[in-house]
């Protein structure tokens, strides 16, 4: 029999002890403890009995009730003014015809993303001839002329000694029918963290490969990065990819080692959910410019009838934004910053869902502080609000830096995310060369937050359509789908099971997306199906 909603279900394993009244029949005469007498009942045992009914004695389980009360709490609506702001910017994109999607470019270490991206720019006119004469004279001052475009982007000196990038360096630009935010990611494996912060802002993403001889290859193989950060960003929720084969110059435009590349790649992105009518593939030449801005290519490789990048992009589709949602906005970078539009606490991040005002009260979660929102920028640019799908800077007023943190979300006053340390994620188990057990410990990756934690159960194996096959596996092998319980591990030096701020995939997609990885390598991704 199913119970009223609100109501401990008495037949659930879930349901909470209550104290029953004992099984013995009393042996004083008149007792209205067992079976009950036939007579008239007074009140007072008629509202006893009631309550016993309805499990509202003093030993009902609180936190039975506090999942209860989760379960029922209504989702708020959004108000006229915000119905307005959504009307007005799906009004302005069909007026215009420009949609906002966020690009992250990713690949194996060397394939020249930097350099593409930075060419690119420069094409397009963002980067200055100035700015790119003093990007040749620093990089050919340090021996490595060939890094001047790519400096436009690597900004850090450590990156400028390396050679490679280290963080996420966020550019802007235009296609006739996109507005683009550029998110340029390392390749290199020791910075993988802040690859996967930056790949899960993106809507689409560029995976750039090397043509040059045994390049690709190397990328490729078991240990490349080409492979992981593919599954990566499908994993985070892109499901469109343009694939540009760089440094085709460097093979003559030999259409044997295009198309070598292109056989070898279509079916891994097929696997890893790519599907052929959102995957692009284009050759390039970064260092010439050749098939960036426009498709002139040179007589060697009149073979290709394809776009050129700038027209790929124009091209990609934009997903559905979530903005009548609660607001989410995970933060991925914390500084006290002065601009000529605003000054003091700011933090950057990217509207999971949701529509925020100039003025606008959110509460910061993980924490108990409730900041105003002061100004707002969108592309660097001072805008009155933002919207689902936007990258954004927010300048805040009644909060310190130091109440602020990575990884920590942005809501509404009155509807603030859960915090966890134990849920259920229905996940994908990539090309471990170990398999998974209860026990196994991970590092848990969720928008840019990483703490650690165990997959405590193996709760099932399902097959794709996400049906059970088989409760209580022992182990988790190479493309094994199963729903596991992950139990997040205390920080160093504290009692305190760590804690942070998550929605379950059915209820906000974009914040229920979970990376699992061991011993340097991603050995696992899915979504949060349960929380705990």
């Amino acid at each position: 029999m199913s119970s009223t909603p609100g109501t401990p279900n008495r037949s659930s394993s879930n349901a909470p002890s209550v104290r029953a009244p004992s099984s013995k029949a009393s042996s004083k005469p008149g007792s209205n403890t067992g079976t009950p007498r036939r007579g008239t009942s007074t009140p007072l045992s008629l509202a006893a009995s009631d309550l016993a009914g309805l499990g509202l004695e003093d030993s009902v389980d609180e936190e039975f009730l506090r999942r209860e009360a989760e379960k029922y709490r209504e989702v708020p609506v959004p108000t006229l003014k915000q119905e307005e702001l959504i009307a007005k910017v799906k009004e302005d994109e069909e007026k215009t015809g420009k949609k906002n999607i966020s690009l992250v470019v990713v690949g194996h270490v060397d394939a020249g993303k930097s350099t593409l991206m930075g060419r690119l720019l420069y094409d397009l006119g963002e980067m200055s001839e100035k700015e790119k004469t003093a990007n040749e004279r620093g990089s050919l001052r340090v021996g490595k002329s060939s890094f001047a475009f790519a400096w436009g982007l690597d900004a850090l000196g450590d990156e400028r000694d390396r050679g490679v990038t280290i963080d996420i360096a966020t550019e802007h630009f235009e296609t006739p029918h996109r507005n683009v935010t550029l998110l340029d990611a390392p390749g290199h494996r020791d910075f993988i963290p802040a690859m996967i912060s930056g790949a899960a802002q993106a809507d689409v993403a560029m995976l750039v490969v090397d043509a040059s001889p045994n390049a690709f290859e190397a990328g490729f193989e078991r240990g490349g990065q080409t492979r992981e950060h593919a599954w990566l960003v499908r994993s985070l929720g892109v499901k469109e990819i343009i694939v540009g084969v760089n440094k085709m110059d460097v093979v003559d435009w030999d259409q044997y080692r295009y198309e070598d590349i292109v056989a070898g790649l279509k079916p891994f992105l097929a696997a890893a959910g790519f599907a052929g009518a959102r995957t692009t593939f284009l050759p390039l030449a970064a260092m010439k410019g050749t098939n960036i801005l426009n498709d002139t290519l040179p007589e060697d490789a009149d073979w290709f009838k394809g776009p050129s990048l700038m027209e790929a992009l124009d091209r990609v589709g934009v997903p559905e934004r979530p903005y009548a949602a609660p607001l989410r906005i995970p933060i991925s970078n914390v500084f006290k910053g002065q601009t000529a539009i605003a000054s003091g606490v700011a933090c950057q991040g990217r509207l999971a869902s949701g529509v925020v005002q100039c003025g606008d009260q959110v509460r910061v979660v993980p924490g108990d502080v409730i900041a105003s929102i002061r100004t707002i920028e969108v592309d660097d640019d001072s805008a009155p609000f933002a919207v689902a799908g936007q990258n954004v800077t927010l300048y805040l007023a009644g909060v310190d830096a130091n109440q602020l943190c990575i990884g920590a979300v942005l809501c509404p006053v009155s509807y603030p995310i859960r915090l966890v340390s134990r849920f259920q994620a229905q996940i994908l188990v990539f090309d471990v060369t170990t398999p998974i057990i209860t026990g196994t410990a991970v590092e848990l990756f969720h928008h840019s937050v990483n703490v650690p934690a165990n997959i405590t159960r193996l709760v099932a194996t399902t097959d794709k359509a996400g049906n059970v096959v088989k409760n209580n596996p022992r182990v988790l092998q190479k493309g094994t789908t199963a729903v596991v319980e992950l139990t997040l591990r205390a920080a160093t030096g504290s009692s305190r099971p760590a804690m942070i701020p998550l929605e379950t995939a059915k209820e906000n997609k974009e914040m229920g997306r979970v990376l699992l990885r061991r011993g340097g390598e991603t050995i696992a991704a899915g979504v949060v199906s349960e929380l705990l």
